[in-house]
């Protein structure tokens, strides 16, 4: 499974953070989402590939995003 994040829309809710901080973190230069960086994808912090344990958070993340910019697939 890989999330998506779509930085340019995020509005630093903290919602995903919050959610699933075991995958997701607040980048503390711009305040925007971004995948922690041991599940990162080619050292791409808006990009990850998500462990089968954290499925289940990581989509309720996306699903909670107010703004719907985390993709799953």
């Amino acid at each position: 499974m890989k999330a998506t994040i779509d930085r340019s829309d995020c509005t630093s809710c903290g919602t995903c953070w919050e959610t699933c901080p075991t995958f997701f973190e607040e980048n503390p230069d711009d305040h925007l989402s971004q995948v922690i960086e041991k599940f990162r994808l080619n050292g791409n912090c808006a990009e990850g590939s998500v462990p089968d344990e954290l499925e289940a958070c990581v989509t309720d993340a996306a699903d909670l995003c107010p703004v719907s910019i985390i993709t799953v697939e």
